[in-house]
């Protein structure tokens, strides 16, 4: 696959660059973030920890906003981030709400028509970006982390839980941890996989924790008080419940007056940091 580079940029000592590239499982062309801290190389490459935003965001956002480039620098961890859907594909209606379609692929793999030609986030963020990163960049793919945000922190979870032996490490601030239950994920899951609730389990934190999907490492949550979505659309409560039930071991820090914005994961992006670099780094 050819890359085309966007931009490049040195930042906190290494580089961070946007990337190009025309996506077999989204059938259109799409764009990454790419950050490379100094000193890695094909002889000596690094963890890479991969990066999910959530609702209405790009794969600016993350990098940008969350302070996370210079926590990552710190550790000598690649930092990953792509779209949150893919881009052009000219569905009918795909840019008439904020939390469907363009900005909300919901990191899964449409199967209902007219979303499943190139709604197909999961497929891209599971299986070909990380090929395509380990091919094009010093980067380890036996040591590469998840983390998300709201809607990414629901797709973090999801990929982890599915597929423990790629994703080694977790974490999420204010996930959608039982999308099947609230607003959002009931309106995406329509969409995209149909009526068929059984399907929708397998896209649900909480629910694949209850059907015995289970992560060997800490999975790290970080949620805020004063969250406006907190009691509508994240309800942590089902993903602490469910975790205790099936004996996986879950960090869910809970903090007052904290939002939903990415002032929240500033302030915590360091703690997230640590997280993945002690499981990836075996520190």
């Amino acid at each position: 696959m050819t890359l085309t580079t966007a931009s490049k940029h040195v930042c906190c000592g290494g580089e961070l660059g946007f990337y190009t590239v025309q996506s077999e499982a989204l059938g259109l062309p799409t764009t990454f973030g790419v950050f490379i801290p100094e000193g890695a190389s094909k002889e000596k490459p690094v963890p890479v920890l991969y990066l999910l935003a959530g609702l209405t965001c790009t794969q600016d956002t993350f990098l940008i906003k969350s302070n996370i480039v210079r926590f990552a620098a710190k550790h000598g961890i690649a930092l990953v981030a792509c779209d949150t859907s893919p881009r052009g594909a000219n569905v009918p209606g795909e840019t008439d709400s904020w939390d469907l379609g363009v900005g909300a692929g919901f990191y899964l793999d449409a199967t209902q028509t007219p979303w499943r030609a190139h709604y197909r986030m999961g497929t891209f963020i599971n299986e070909e970006l990380p090929k395509l990163i380990a091919s094009q960049f010093p980067v380890d793919p036996t040591r590469q982390g998840i983390c998300g945000h709201s809607m990414g922190g629901h797709g973090a979870l999801v990929h982890a839980l599915r597929s423990p032996e790629k994703w080694k490490s977790v974490s999420a601030f204010a996930p959608i941890v039982h999308p099947a239950a609230v607003p959002w994920g009931e309106k995406a899951f329509t969409a995209y996989l149909g009526p068929d609730r059984a399907v929708w389990a397998k896209h649900d934190a909480t629910l694949l924790l209850k059907a015995g999907h289970t992560h060997p490492t800490t999975i790290l949550v970080d949620q805020g008080d004063g969250d406006q979505f907190l009691e509508r659309e994240l309800q942590p409560w089902h993903l602490d419940e469910a975790a205790k039930a099936a004996g996986q071991k879950l960090t869910l820090r809970r903090h007052a007056g904290y939002d939903h914005s990415y002032w929240f994961i500033q302030t915590f992006i360091e703690d997230h940091m640590d997280h993945h670099a002690k499981i990836l780094k075996g520190a």
